[in-house]
């Protein structure tokens, strides 16, 4: 069984808020000091690929694809630490965040150089921009069927048997491969650590590399970002907050004005 992971580099989301910005003009986030990370929904992934390996099919080989800059080759080695087969990159030489009709244009075309496959897992959405439609369009690139918001999966007969979640609880689902499955988190994915040793052995790993030029895709089109959605304006909501100190000679009078400045408010609304 051939399963292929797709991951996302994102800017940490973690970055404190005093420290996030964004370019105006460019409407994206700025790096400044944060790190890049593997958006975790995409870890999420690539945890539930792993488990159901140990547990349903010891013989799959696992395949970690990112379409990203050159510094997504980290995500991809603490992919292989993690215990992923192999790696594949796909160069975006292009727009910063292309959109989702764009990046599953790249991954179907990657997939489908790779050759066969019987199952393509990936993050319910992004940490970053959350639209969380890649998954149901690559499926449409690919032309098979998909199942969203899975939490685990089992092997049943030739085909898989899923557990996702709903607005009302779970469903069990089953389904023939070859599938798309978009995964989210519950505690039993939550990505494991990468044992020391993994970590030194994933930088000796060979990580395959396609051009957008050599997948036969629009490349212009995918360079520009795409046209299937604009970003018309990004910025950091601003609020001002006045504070006022009450004053008075005792605890009395302090509290008085106090009740006082409450009351004005409270007229006001």
């Amino acid at each position: 069984m051939n399963i292929i992971v797709c991951l996302k580099q994102i800017l940490d989301p973690e970055i404190p808020v005093r420290d996030f910005r964004v370019d105006a003009e460019k409407r994206e986030a700025i790096r400044g000091n944060a790190n890049l990370v593997t958006n975790i929904f995409c870890e999420n992934a690539l945890e539930t690929a792993l488990q159901f390996r140990e547990k349903s099919a010891p013989d799959a080989k696992i395949t970690a694809l990112i379409f990203g800059a050159d510094s997504a080759e980290d995500s991809l080695r603490k992919a292989l630490a993690m215990k992923a087969d192999s790696a594949v990159l796909v160069t975006n030489d292009g727009a910063a965040n292309p959109d989702p009709l764009a990046v599953a244009q790249v991954l179907a075309a990657a997939i489908r150089k790779l050759g066969s496959f019987d199952l393509v897992m990936v993050g319910r959405e992004s940490g970053d921009w959350g639209v969380g439609q890649t998954g149901g369009l690559l499926a449409e690139e690919l032309g098979i069927a998909s199942v969203s918001l899975v939490d685990s999966l089992e092997k049943n007969g030739g085909g898989l048997l899923l557990k996702r979640q709903t607005d009302n609880g779970w469903e069990r689902v089953e389904a023939q491969m070859p599938l798309v499955v978009t995964v989210t988190n519950n505690d039993q994915n939550v990505p494991r650590i990468p044992k020391t040793r993994d970590i030194m052995m994933s930088s000796r790993q060979p990580i395959t590399k396609f051009s957008l030029d050599e997948l036969g895709v629009n490349a212009a089109e995918i360079r520009a970002g795409g046209s299937y959605y604009e970003i018309v304006e990004l910025a950091i909501p601003v609020k001002d907050i006045n504070c006022e100190f009450v004053t008075g000679d005792t605890l009395d009078e302090k509290v008085e004005q106090l009740a006082r400045k409450i009351a004005a408010v409270t007229r006001a609304l």
